[in-house]
């Protein structure tokens, strides 16, 4: 299959946004060169039906004004294009204050940004004057009217972003420890598919203090095969938790339409140690997909980055979660303290209602550095996207430092693949010696002597060697280890977990095994 060069740029754009968050400074008031237009009434049940009718009618592609200027405006012009400080939008009393991205070569369709007040929106109207341009920079050459790319919001006390929104239908924030990694956006279109990946966009924001502090932003949507609305309530203190409607209406079929979908980076980790040429331990904003089925089963599943696009499929109904998360989070396992990869943002999806049968689907692209996006994963419903069809689906986005709802049983903590056999004898080829360890929960009450603990585990080719589980004489994890011989290149789907008699003492691991990662 053929990666869409689309994929590439938006992700290489979308890490500009981690340089937005490296100032700091003080904060200034209202500008006055902030101008609005006429107020019109707005409610969200307004937008849903405003989405409706922009997908009852034929899609009018987007062609960007001045599109040579914008290519000129490249990453570093576009770094040296910043927003004025004292033209900062203040909303919630100071306490949501926003500042606005400039377009550029890879965000070259503005935005629309409107202000909510009392059942009302006006809209915020660009003005060039509102960002300090250099005087050689091209985007002096652009219309005065060109628009705005999308925004940031900051912290009251400071010049630190905490949330954006810049690029096709992305947002992401800075997470409970401050650190931008992973991003999410509205929609999943067709990745990984013969054809071209669609990327819907947001071309309108609306904004909306809340009385107790909160955020909310509805955002519009349109692309070639669907129009929708996204309404975040976005809660800040501790975690970033974001409750969301989202309403879609289909113009076309589609064929992978991936709901609630995260992106994220994974290049390496202790577990593929033999792939590493860089200096630093492990590279990833993400090291495992984690899923709580409708049925109650626990599933992590470690990432990888296969030799080719690989998409795995997780059938579920009735869905408690899924999410990407960050698990180690320490220091020196990644040894990189200019972006503190242990500080990246855990993301979990939590369905509100039924979604019913479906699949959470996990897609992994091969990179070979730290700065492309490659690991995508959302919810695609069983029942197939029709044209004319309207789509409703809310849930929470939780944006912290650890699962919200991890439930009592052991976890994964580390997974590591070495050559088979015994150590100081001839080492068979084509055999591979898996470790891995669970801590917490259930596992780190359980005595080290403990009577009847076995782990059982199965492999979907290939052949298991004996599993030995044993608790590590340092600390409280518990260990499995086992031998798999497995010819040729395919995949080998393997499971794994604990129990002490019929009592289930961890999740269950669920990993693809590449034979291609250890050199077969």
């Amino acid at each position: 299959m053929t990666i869409d060069l689309n994929r590439r740029e938006w992700m290489m754009g979308l890490a500009a946004l981690g340089l937005a968050s490296a100032t700091r400074g003080a904060l200034a008031a209202d500008g006055d060169l902030l101008r609005f237009g006429a107020p019109e009434p707005f409610s969200f049940d307004r937008l849903v039906e405003r989405a409706r009718a922009l997908a009852a009618a034929p899609y009018v592609p987007e062609v960007p004004r001045s599109d040579d200027v914008l290519e000129r405006i490249d990453f570093d012009q576009h770094w040296r294009i910043q927003y004025r400080k004292d033209q900062t939008l203040q909303l919630n009393d100071g306490k949501a204050p926003i500042r606005f991205f400039h377009l550029g070569r890879y965000f070259k369709l503005p935005v629309g940004i409107h202000v909510v007040e009392n059942g009302e929106a006006r809209t915020l109207r660009y003005d060039p004057n509102l960002f300090t341009i250099p005087s050689d920079s091209p985007a002096k050459e652009l219309p005065a009217d060109i628009g705005f790319a999308g925004f940031r919001v900051l912290e009251p006390d400071s010049d630190a972003d905490w949330l954006a929104f810049l690029g096709a239908a992305y947002f992401r924030t800075s997470g409970e420890d401050n650190q931008f990694g992973m991003s999410a956006r509205a929609l999943a279109i067709d990745v990984a598919m013969p054809t071209p990946e669609e990327f819907p966009r947001f071309t309108d924001f609306f904004l909306e203090p809340s009385a107790d502090g909160r955020l909310v932003i509805s955002c519009l949507l349109n692309s070639p095969r669907v129009a929708g609305v996204l309404r975040m309530d976005v809660q800040k203190g501790g975690p970033i938790v974001m409750d969301i409607q989202s309403r879609y209406f289909a113009r076309a079929d589609i064929a992978r339409f991936g709901i609630a979908a995260l992106t994220s980076m994974y290049w390496y980790s202790e577990t593929d140690k033999q792939r590493r040429i860089d200096w630093r331990p492990e590279v990833h904003d993400s090291d495992g997909l984690a899923m709580w089925t409708g049925s109650g089963e626990r599933i992590w599943r470690p990432l990888n980055n296969p030799p080719r696009v690989m998409t795995s499929s997780f059938t579920d109904g009735t869905p408690h979660g899924f999410g990407l998360l960050q698990r180690d989070r320490d220091f020196a396992n990644y040894e990189d303290d200019g972006v503190f990869y242990e500080k990246r943002a855990c993301v979990w999806v939590e369905p509100k209602g039924d979604w019913g049968a479906g699949v959470v689907q996990l897609v992994e692209i091969p990179t070979d550095d730290e700065i492309h996006d490659n690991i995508a994963a959302y919810w695609l419903s069983a029942k197939p996207v029709r044209a004319g069809d309207a789509i409703a689906l809310d849930y929470k986005l939780h944006w912290s430092n650890r699962e919200p709802y991890p439930g009592d049983v052991g976890k994964v903590v580390a997974t590591r693949l070495g050559r088979g056999g015994i150590a100081g004898q001839p080492r068979p080829p084509g055999v591979t010696k898996i470790v891995v360890d669970f801590d917490g929960g259930l596992v780190a009450a359980l005595d080290r002597e403990a009577k009847g603990v076995e782990a059982l585990a199965t492999a979907s080719r290939g052949t298991l060697g004996k599993v030995d589980c044993y608790s590590v004489k340092v600390g409280t994890a518990w260990r499995v280890t086992f031998d798999l011989t497995a010819e040729g290149n395919d995949p080998v789907e393997l499971r794994l977990y604990m129990r002490q008699g019929d009592k289930v003492l961890t999740e269950t691991w669920a990993y693809q095994f590449l034979p291609t990662s250890m050199g077969a």
